[in-house]
This record gives C-alpha cells, structure tokens and sequence, in this order.
C-alpha cells in the first residue's frame, strides 16, 4: 500500500509505500509441473514448465503465475513446479498489489533464489508478460523488501530501499472504494505520455517545474508536473514523518491526490468525494487515493486512537462502499517453511 508516490516509479523516481499485514499464501509440494487452484476464483491452472504466452493461461488468474516462470527462464534462474492452492486476504482489484504478492509468492514457489531487487525485477516482468500493463517496480519491491513498523523511500531507479519507521501515534487505515484492474485502463497511456515527456525534456527523476513548463503539449505537461511535484512531495513526506511533523505529512497527502486527480486524471468523482468525506473526521490528517488509480482504494493517516467507521461517505461515493480496514507495516515475503 502507498502512503504517498503514484505513477512515479516507472520514471524512476521515488515512492514511498509499506508492505502491509495482509497475506497472498501458496501451499504446495514440488512437483514436474504446475497445477495451482485458488480459494477466491473458479478453474485449475495447468502449463508445463518452461512456461510459454504466458497471457493466454486460463483462467486469467494464473496469467501472473504463468508470467513469473517465463520471466525466471527469461533470466535462465532455474524454477521447479508445483501443485498448490492460493489464499489471500489481500484486497482483490482495490489497488492493494494484490497480482505483486501472488507473483512474488510464485516467485519463491518456483524457488527463485536471489536478491530482493531481482525478485522484483522478475515479477515486474512477469506483470508484463502476463498483462502488457507497463507497472513499475514499486509493488513488487514492497512485497518482497517490507519491514515489519516501517515504510520504505523506495529510490526506483537506483532500487535503494530505505525504511522508515512510522510513528506509533499515528495509524493507517484503507477504505476500497471501487474495484477497478489496471488490465484495459487508461494506466498505458499514462506510462506513454510520461515516456513522451522524457523524449522532451530528459528524465523527469531529474527534472524540475520550470523545466516540464516548456512541454508543448498541454496534457503531456500536466502528467510531467505531476510526477516532478510528487517526486518532491515524497522527499518531503520522509521528512515530515522522520520530524514527527504530522500536519504536514497529511497536508502532501492531500496536494499529491490533487494532483493525481486534475494533473495524472486517474482519479475518479467516487474516490475525490472519499477524499473529501474522510478529511472532515476529527484526528484524520492526510487521505489520498493510492494505486495505479481509475478506482480502487484510498488510504487514512490519522491518530492512533481514531477508529473509522462505516457510513462516513456520503452521496455517490457510498455505492459499494467497503468498512474502513486498519493496516499495519509488515515484513516482506517469505518461505514459512524451508524447503529441503
């Protein structure tokens, strides 16, 4: 989940999300093959190994299991089969990660052994293979790098992971809004017109307002500024949340859903009257959308003692509405059990 830093990390800026206390589970025994049900979707996946079209596996769900052997061979890592069944927990098309933690999950089921950064590596690319939705690295690099208490400023181009912890007076609370997948949204076109502004004005990890102003056109503008403006704001909310400084880590979160609703136009009428109804509740201190955006889920900063309810959306947005959930900073994935 991402505290501050959208649509950033396949520019290679900086992001800052936390691998919260939610679980995407695979039980298995080795096996020569694939064979892997779920608790939450119909059908069996079935390929051989090495996995070939990954996108064409059905049903769909195994599209990201697919895409994680295929991306392994890509990188001649070697990956045993499985037979298994999946369980989660996790939020499932509310912009929570949901296909990082089952590709990172596959990803040990395969055996992958290698470093944090290159497991996200392989699942990012297995995202590609599996979808052709360009994500970046941010989600998996969360599941894989989390810390138990701590968000982590996440630099995408270097891949430096830094956590840092957050304070235990303040908790974090995500509310789905509307479920959405990014597979069919207007999110390539996005990563396009950011890859157009480059091609203007050279890595926009680097550049500043004054240099995205000279940008032509106006919407290849706007998504510039967005990036450049939240690059910064996630310096800043390090920051903020390092000094204790709550208002003002509540006060980018606000600036950065602004600006992903008028400048990125990822957000949607439900998910600003969200924004709007939960800023009004006494001890909350930043809201935001959070994800890829065109629905999904926001995320709460507020005191430790304040407890959301139900119901505080009102008008349109309340359609669908799901309870307000606390969550807490985890580890990263792991083997619960070593294999032998």
């Amino acid at each position: 989940m991402n505290l501050i830093g959208d649509h950033t990390d396949y520019t290679g800026g900086l992001v800052f999300p936390m691998a919260i206390d939610r679980d995407t589970t695979i039980s298995f025994d080795r096996s020569t093959d694939v064979s892997l049900t779920s608790d939450d979707f119909d059908g069996e996946v079935r390929f051989t190994l090495p996995a070939t079209n990954p996108a064409a596996v059905r049903p769909s769900w195994g599209r990201y299991v697919a895409g994680v052997a295929a991306a392994m061979a890509e990188r001649s890592l070697p990956a045993h089969g499985f037979r298994g069944r999946i369980t989660t927990n996790v939020p499932i098309g509310g912009g929570l990660s949901s296909s990082a933690a089952l590709e990172v999950a596959a990803a040990l089921a395969f055996g992958i052994d290698t470093d944090v950064a290159t497991l996200a590596a392989v699942c990012r690319r297995a995202e590609h293979l599996a979808t052709e939705v360009p994500c970046g690295i941010m989600d998996q690099l969360t599941s894989a790098a989390g810390v138990k208490d701590h968000a982590l400023l996440i630099d995408c181009h270097t891949l430096d992971v830094t956590p840092i912890r957050i304070p235990e007076s303040l908790s974090v609370w995500v509310v789905e809004i509307s479920s959405r997948t990014l597979d069919g949204s207007e999110y390539p076109a996005r990563v396009a017109q950011c890859a157009a502004a480059e091609r203007e004005v050279g890595p926009l990890r680097l550049a500043d307002e004054q240099t995205v102003a000279r940008i032509d056109d106006p919407v290849v503008r706007a998504r510039a500024r967005h990036v450049v403006t939240e690059n910064e704001r996630v310096r800043q909310f390090a920051a903020a949340l390092t000094a204790g400084d709550v208002r003002e880590a509540g006060r980018l979160m606000y600036a950065s859903h602004h600006s992903l609703s008028r400048d990125f136009a990822t957000s949607t009428k439900q998910m600003d009257e969200a924004v709007d109804a939960y800023s009004r509740v006494a001890g909350v201190h930043g809201v935001r959308m959070t994800g890829g955006g065109f629905g999904g889920c926001i995320v709460v900063l507020a005191d430790d003692d304040v407890q959301l309810a139900a119901g505080i959306i009102g008008s349109s947005a309340s359609a669908g509405q799901s309870p307000a959930i606390r969550v807490r900073a985890a580890d990263g994935a792991s083997l619960a059990t070593p294999l032998s």
